[in-house]
């Protein structure tokens, strides 16, 4: 069962930073998850919300910013994490702005060219299935995730349609049952976002492919 830390160690680090990144890697998880927007100047940022609001003493769009004044603003570009992780785990991409697809798929293509990057390192997941479908039909080699915090059988039609590789839901949606009927037709459950010992040693009984946490040294 994978280790995922959610926007690098959540819980420990400020989320989607390169210093949270890093403490996910020296805690040794197999994946990390993060998310993307685009900066005015169209370079991937690794960054949860559309607005700097939350994270950062500044305010506006990401998508109005460009990415010399993100970075200075600690939000790293994708190509700066990629290159941190340098293939030490798993990089499950979340696309979240509008306009990332094409971007994200060049730059993975990209390093599976050039860096000795594999498929596997990938992971591709996103809340927006038409983004998801877009991203199967740049490259059907891409493993797509698909999220839900919904519905469990929406999600399998879906993930059965464009033959994505897993099933991303909310922990809450989870049965054992529901974990093994997904299994069956051959897609990987990793689920989110598990923080108490208590929840996460639950959801481990299910047999859950990976856990996606902020604390990932608790699973």
């Amino acid at each position: 069962m994978l280790k995922i830390g959610h926007r690098g160690v959540k819980g420990h680090e400020p989320e989607n930073t390169i210093i949270s990144f890093q403490k996910a890697i020296d805690l040794n998880v197999d994946g990390i998850e993060l998310d993307v927007h685009l900066s005015s100047d169209g370079k991937i940022m690794v960054i949860h919300d559309e607005t700097i609001d939350r994270t950062t003493d500044k305010k506006g769009l990401v998508r109005n910013s460009n990415s010399s004044d993100l970075k200075e603003l600690g939000i790293p570009t994708l190509i700066e994490v990629l290159d941190l992780v340098h293939r030490s785990c798993i990089v499950n991409i979340e696309l979240k702005g509008i306009g990332t697809v094409k971007p994200v798929v060049i730059l993975i293509e990209h390093y599976i060219s050039n860096k000795n990057w594999s498929y596997t390192d990938f992971l591709v997941s996103s809340f927006d299935w038409k983004m998801l479908e877009e991203a199967q039909l740049l490259n059907p080699k891409i493993r797509i995730g698909v999220l839900t915090e919904e519905a469990i059988d929406e999600a399998v039609a879906f993930a059965k349609k464009i033959k994505a590789y897993s099933i991303n839901p909310n922990y809450r949606l989870l049965t054992k049952e529901n974990v093994a009927l997904m299994q069956d037709k051959c897609f990987k459950v990793f689920t989110w976002t598990v923080n108490s010992i208590e929840d996460i040693q639950k959801i481990k009984s299910f047999n859950v492919d990976g856990i996606i946490s902020d604390f990932p040294d608790r699973i």
